[in-house]
């Protein structure tokens, strides 16, 4: 599906005279001054000073839409949609009462493009940042068939699981990870500040230090000589993979092969990419999307290359005339759990339904196996803290111990 180029727009703060003569203030969303000016005058407002508001970094982030905001408005479209509320006032309303600019801008901008005869699902698509191909394609999908309620709660619901798997990803990862950075830090910090202090008491020994100790004030040694060097690198190195990252689909699809492989998280991965797959392919088939097209947009939204590529494989054989069923054993990555549903689904004309069963299993092994996770990290943190800090404390105790041998 063709999509537009999203217009860029900025608040602007401005100063004016009303209807009724009066002085007022405030702010406007707008791409330039002059469309600024425009809104203003269509809101009866007699512009005397319009001017961009700067915004900083910290602010701008708190304004970002991010996916969680889209999925709470599709799922407030459709709580309205089926109270009966028309579409442009759920969109009206959805715009005045959102705390965010940035969301507030959005929304009214699409009911206006609503409101003056644009289909929703092409005022969605001035916006790709924010609502994809497949989005759009079932926003379509239920304009043509009369069923834009029910649509808008199979997307919220779409969205809301794949939003629900993320956090718990996200938090299993999050708190181990800044565990080990600061235990890093702290580490860093006793070699290059402790350490030393220790290295200047035990010269005045005179004897041979022992073997653990002297490992470590070597260690000490290094990294005061070289720390500077080793940021820079890590720095740099991070910078560069980013970069990478970013630019490159051979990095992304190493990077995404590579987080399959971990042990225990590339389980979880898996998992939560079956559970995306199934998910998708469930809310387009029920949408009524044809099975090729649900399968093209299931690839784009599992998330990884592995699983990518093996559904187009499998879209391709389905192109071809064979069984779904059949193309997904031929691939050699899904259970065998799954594709018996899937053949059964075949079978019984409810491939829908077996995808969503199948979601909604991997969606619960997806949290129980993050909720094992995270009970199996935090005793290895705690062994790690201990070999970090403890061997340095150990090390610097050993001599102190031994003083009557060390001490001439």
């Amino acid at each position: 599906m063709a999509t537009t180029k999203e217009l860029k727009v900025y608040p602007f703060k401005w100063e004016g005279i009303n209807r009724k003569g009066k002085k007022v203030s405030g702010f406007v969303q707008a791409a330039d001054t002059r469309t600024a000016k425009r809104e203003l005058q269509r809101q009866g407002i007699n512009a005397i000073k319009v001017r961009r508001k700067s915004q900083g970094v910290l602010a701008r982030w708190k304004d970002a839409i991010k996916p969680a905001d889209i999925a709470i408005i599709t799922r407030q479209v459709a709580t309205m949609l089926a109270a009966g509320v028309p579409l442009v006032q759920t969109l009206q309303i959805i715009a005045r009462s959102n705390e965010k600019n940035s969301i507030r801008e959005l929304t009214g901008g699409i009911a206006a493009d609503v409101e003056g005869g644009t289909p929703l699902s092409q005022a969605l698509q001035k916006h790709p940042r924010y609502f994809d191909e497949l989005y759009c394609d079932l926003v379509q999908s239920g304009e043509q068939t009369g069923s834009l309620e029910h649509i808008f709660d199979q997307i919220a619901l779409y969205r809301e699981k794949a939003e629900a798997i993320k956090s718990k990803i996200r938090k299993a990862m999050f708190y181990p990870i800044m565990v080990l950075l600061v235990a890093f830090a702290v580490t860093a910090i006793l070699l290059l500040f402790v350490i030393p202090q220790f290295e200047e008491i035990f010269a005045g020994f005179g004897a041979t230090l022992p073997a653990f100790t002297q490992l470590v004030i070597n260690l000490s040694r290094w990294l005061q000589q070289y720390w500077l060097f080793i940021l820079i690198a890590l720095v740099i190195g991070g910078w560069l993979y980013v970069r990478a990252w970013r630019n490159s689909q051979k990095v992304r699809d190493a990077t995404d092969r590579f987080i399959l492989r971990l042990p225990v998280v590339g389980k979880i991965l898996h998992k939560a990419a079956l559970a995306r797959f199934a998910r998708t392919l469930a809310t387009t088939f029920s949408a009524g999307i044809p099975l090729v097209e649900g399968l093209l947009s299931a690839a784009g939204a599992s998330g990884n290359v592995v699983y990518r590529e093996a559904v187009k494989q499998m879209r391709d054989e389905v192109i071809a005339g064979m069984q779904m069923n059949l193309a997904m054993r031929a691939t050699g990555l899904f259970p065998d759990m799954v594709v018996q549903m899937v053949m059964i689904g075949e079978e019984s004309g409810a491939i829908d339904d077996m995808m969503h069963k199948v979601a909604g299993i991997y969606e619960r092994e997806v949290d129980d196996a993050v909720d094992g996770l995270t009970s199996l990290i935090e005793p290895l943190i705690m062994v790690v803290l201990g070999v970090l800090v403890g061997g340095l404390v150990i090390a610097m105790y050993l001599p102190i111990f031994n003083l009557g041998s060390v001490v001439r």
